[in-house]
């Protein structure tokens, strides 16, 4: 919207996107006119480098980015999902189970995965203790996920009237971390941390809570460099990393799990000429916790 990401204006935003499929070619063989279908943040790759061979096409150094990226097919750009309509390629559509809501649905297609990814990379399952830093539209998802991975989960907000929220979503325990009390109590005691803030924060208070051998994964995006102390990594062999979206197999597998355990994303759903007022709640983070466009509403 503001060009902070480099993205070249004007485009046609949408990169979770939830449809039904109206006309396949002759080759597709997944998909047939009436089934509800998924797109994500990708709608190609090279299918060759040892990252897509792995089924890793996120890592893939020639994806292509399902809007505002350069359309080989056609020469100009590709166009979101704001739009009456897309064509992909069969290998980036997603089935969606039959039993989840759509509207709901629709943010597991980025919020989801990119929540869903790194607990499934660091083994999160039953017994580990997981935290999960900011409950906005991708910390909720986390704690869906790591509550139905049968995790001990612990959300940390700075807005303590987020706490019955927050246990609302499955939340073992609510930490304001802005009390330093609240925070020594956890010190050495988890295995996982996902950090989903995208605003400036103190990194190290949070490194501090990993046990030996933890890991705190950022899926925030934090427009300035957070300070790492070295002290936080070498005590106890901690860990520090990043990850984006997962790769088409395991969007699939995430979204089969959703429909194992009824997991969508809380959303408010608006017509699309609410658009700009949604984006200025969004600024003042007045939404709980994704606003899903119900796309019939542009013709």
């Amino acid at each position: 919207m503001e060009g902070s990401h480099g993205d070249g204006l004007p485009c046609v935003p949408g990169h979770e996107i939830v449809g039904r499929v109206t006309r396949v070619g002759s080759a597709v063989k997944k998909f047939k006119p009436g089934d509800i279908a998924a797109v994500g943040c990708l709608v190609d790759s090279d299918r060759t480098c040892p990252e897509c061979q792995a089924g890793l096409e996120q890592f893939c150094p020639n994806w292509t980015l399902t809007y505002n990226a350069p359309d080989k097919h056609t020469g100009r750009v590709t166009y979101g999902g704001y739009s009456e309509s897309i064509v992909v390629d069969e290998h980036f559509v997603l089935h969606v189970p039959s039993n989840l809501d759509l509207a709901g649905a629709a943010p597991l297609l980025c919020a989801g995965i990119t929540t869903y990814s790194p607990l499934r990379h660091w083994g999160i399952t039953k017994g580990k203790k997981v935290g999960i830093v900011g409950l906005g539209g991708l910390g909720h998802m986390g704690v869906k996920f790591a509550h139905a991975l049968g995790a001990h989960v612990v959300v940390f907000t700075t807005s303590p009237n987020k706490r019955d929220d927050a246990f609302r979503l499955c939340a073992d325990e609510v930490v304001v971390s802005r009390n330093a009390n609240e925070m020594q109590k956890h010190a050495g005691s988890f295995d996982f941390i996902l950090d989903a803030v995208s605003a400036d924060h103190d990194i190290n208070a949070y490194m501090q809570l990993l046990r030996r051998d933890g890991n705190l994964t950022l899926v925030g995006a934090p427009e300035k460099p957070l300070p790492v102390s070295a002290f936080s990594l070498l005590i106890g062999r901690r860990s520090l990393s990043g990850s984006p979206i997962g790769g088409i197999a395991e969007t699939q597998e995430m979204l089969d799990f959703c429909g194992k355990h009824n997991i969508t994303s809380d959303v408010e759903v608006i017509p699309i000429q609410q658009v700009n007022e949604a984006y200025e709640r969004l600024l003042k983070s007045d939404v709980k916790y994704r606003f899903s466009i119900d796309m019939e509403s542009l013709k």
